[in-house]
């Protein structure tokens, strides 16, 4: 026991220094990390207001009373910049871990019980990925009433059959393994070989599609609000900030009112890829870096 356990930190600090050495990676979690204490402290610190307008400044550029300008109806651009940071971080992180909530387990009793529970969830699984992804939640956003919680679990919910066929596919292979076998043998419950057995060692790959599973559930909140189906005015997200960008006077003239969330959406997404990246590469033995 004691050998298995350094040989488990062994490999886990293995893997955080590859990790460590992969270096968009780490720009990539410097810049989360920034992101989520300006998101949290900023609004704090200014006492930022991302809701009242400023009626001397309609759409009113970059200046010393407002730095990033106001948007067409007088409100701060960096205040709803920091509220939509929010907002977006927010739909991201809750609708991945409901995702991962219901996947995980799922899968795990497909692809350990078998039988007609294989049969049930992976065809359940197939129904919802024949959906067009988009369409599906825009029903359901729509049938639900738009809002941040609204949009929240139906891209949690309709996400979880990623994480599902990846650990069934996991942990079909983990179940063969020789210690699986033995702990079966010497009559060790059913639960005690999942918990202690297959899901650590069916896990790893979960992580990467974390990362992955976020940065597009960004997206799809982002897609859903500039549709005008995903977070609502005055709430503040970097999608409903850019529905002002279907004007082609203010894509060509008034760059600071879409510009800010069009380059935090890029730039948020990006680092989270980067570091999904980081963590598969740190994750593979055959990759050193």
């Amino acid at each position: 026991m004691k050998k298995q356990k350094n040989e488990n930190v062994s490999y886990l600090s293995e893997v955080l220094d590859k990790l460590k050495e992969h270096k968009m990676a780490m720009a990539g979690l410097v810049v989360l990390i920034l992101e989520i204490l300006m998101v949290v402290f900023l609004p704090i610190i200014l006492n930022l207001d991302p809701y009242t307008s400023d009626y001397t400044a309609f759409s009113a550029v970059p200046s010393g009373a407002h730095i990033l300008g106001t948007d067409a109806i007088g409100r701060d651009v960096f205040a709803r910049l920091m509220y939509g940071g929010r907002t977006s971080l927010l739909v991201g992180f809750v609708s991945t871990l409901i995702s991962c909530a219901i996947g995980v387990p799922l899968g795990l009793v497909a692809g350990y019980a078998r039988g007609k529970a294989e049969a049930i969830i992976m065809r359940i699984a197939d129904i919802f990925m024949s959906f067009p992804s988009i369409v599906l939640i825009l029903v359901l956003v729509a049938v639900l009433g738009p809002s941040v919680w609204s949009v929240t679990c139906v891209i949690g919910v309709l996400g979880w059959t990623q994480f599902a066929r990846l650990i069934y596919a996991n942990v079909l292979s983990v179940s063969e393994k020789e210690y699986v076998e033995s702990a079966r043998a010497i009559g060790t419950s059913n639960f005690k070989i999942v918990t202690k057995y297959v899901l650590p060692n069916s896990f790893a790959p979960i992580l990467i599609a974390i990362t992955f599973q976020m940065a597009s559930a960004i997206l799809s909140e982002s897609s859903l609000s500039f549709l005008g189906m995903g977070v609502q005015p005055p709430g503040a997200s970097w999608g409903n900030m850019l529905y002002d960008a279907q004007s082609i006077t203010v894509l060509s003239q008034k760059l600071w009112i879409w510009l800010p969330p069009g380059l935090a959406l890029l730039i948020t997404v990006l680092s989270i890829n980067f570091l999904g990246d980081g963590i598969r590469d740190a994750l593979d033995p055959k990759i050193k870096l």
